[in-house]
């Protein structure tokens, strides 16, 4: 039995941090109806798309059930209400303000309803002088100080490869909605949980606020590299680039001793890791002209022989392949709506021994909506409600 199982969430969001956020609660076993307009998610455009039906799309909506409401009209709106009175949790990840204007908001759903939990997701929050301005995870990546220490010193502007942004605020507010479950178990009363993508970018940067409150100094643009340790990035060898982090004096004297460079660790400017650190552009030099004479395999087997830690730089196809995916099993079979068998990276948690399979495969636009509304005692609902 999963931890949440038999609770029920409703999730009113698009593209990626609600979905996201609603997926984590229904992969550790909640019940979670998704509620689209008659176009669906924008998302399920996204390619790739196989046949009609989104991989990206299907990528963060597994194991949920799709209903399909126009909350422009009453009839919508009067679905909405009742599939939220029978749900323990609403994720919503509109601009602040549109759930208010709708009156399915914590203020006036939890009047009805005090132990519902309402998690809602937005750029900057749900009060305060940004609130009511929108944001994509490029911007967030921008705002937050991200894009300053991404990428090669003295380089453009970069972004993390990763919608980083989005799926960070989707993390915090699965923790949240879990916590506040538990609070409910002992108070009966629920939570309105407001997550921010922009907090929670600068929460994840903990290393980096601390270094800027610590010195006074922004962090800075290291490519690869480490602020605080080396060598502790990706070098070049002679066919390609790998990555090698040694970081501790142990490690450090098993990379001298594996470039036959003994005299290394008696140089004072590689004493310390912080001292590696500060002269690590001289290091990597030194080091490069090493590893440039062998290739890429040769370097890999040498470290993991004296347990530096060392890896290829992988591409997707590569990563995915890996043995250790493999015997995790977090690829698993998918079917999507129209019939067509693909695959998806699960669930990375592993339980008791067990990592957690698909329960369910990503649903088709409102497949779910007749059984959901029959369910509910929701009357009056028309046809307009459940048309797509």
């Amino acid at each position: 039995m999963l931890a949440l199982e038999g609770i029920k969430v409703v999730e009113f969001c698009e593209i990626a941090a609600g979905p996201f956020c609603a997926m984590l609660l229904a992969d550790m076993g909640a019940d979670v109806i998704k509620v689209e307009r008659p176009a669906g998610d924008a998302m399920r455009s996204w390619p790739p798309v196989n046949e009609g039906y989104s991989e990206n799309f299907a990528s963060i909506n597994r194991n949920k059930r799709s209903v399909v409401l126009d909350l422009k009209t009453p009839e919508g709106l009067h679905a909405a209400k009742a599939i939220i009175l029978d749900s323990d949790v609403v994720v919503e990840n509109f601009r602040p303000g549109v759930m208010a204007r709708l009156g399915i908001d914590y203020a006036s759903m939890s009047a009805e309803k005090p132990g519902l939990i309402y998690c809602s997701i937005s750029a900057f929050g749900q009060e305060g002088p940004r609130s009511k301005q929108g944001g994509f995870d490029l911007t967030m990546q921008a705002m937050s100080g991200i894009m300053s220490i991404t990428g090669e010193p003295g380089g453009d502007p970069i972004k993390c490869g990763l919608p980083l942004c989005d799926f960070v605020a989707a993390l915090y507010g699965a923790f949240a909605v879990s916590a506040a479950l538990r609070q409910r178990e002992i108070t009966g009363k629920g939570q309105n949980l407001d997550i921010s993508m922009l907090g929670t970018s600068l929460a994840v940067a903990a290393l980096q606020t601390s270094e800027y409150f610590g010195t006074g100094k922004d962090p800075r643009k290291l490519g690869s590299a480490h602020p605080r340790n080396a060598p502790y990035q990706a070098f070049r060898a002679k066919d390609g680039h790998f990555g090698m982090a040694a970081g501790n004096n142990s490690l450090w004297h098993h990379v001298c001793d594996v470039v036959a460079l003994p005299e290394l660790k008696e140089d004072e400017r590689y004493l310390t890791p912080s001292l590696r650190a500060q002269n690590q552009d001289a290091l990597r030099v030194t080091l490069e002209a090493v590893f440039e004479t062998k290739d890429v395999a040769h370097w890999l087997a040498a470290f993991a022989e004296v347990g530096v830690p060392c890896s290829p730089i992988n591409s997707y196809s590569e990563a995915l392949s890996d043995p250790q995916v493999d015997f995790m099993g977090w690829v698993q079979e998918i079917v999507l709506p129209n019939g067509k068998a693909t695959k998806t990276f699960g669930s990375p948690l592993r339980i008791n021994g067990a990592t957690l399979p698909v329960a369910a495969n990503p649903p088709g636009l409102g497949e779910h909506t007749e059984e959901v509304l029959g369910k509910l005692d929701a009357a009056n609902l028309s046809t307009p409600v459940m048309s797509a």
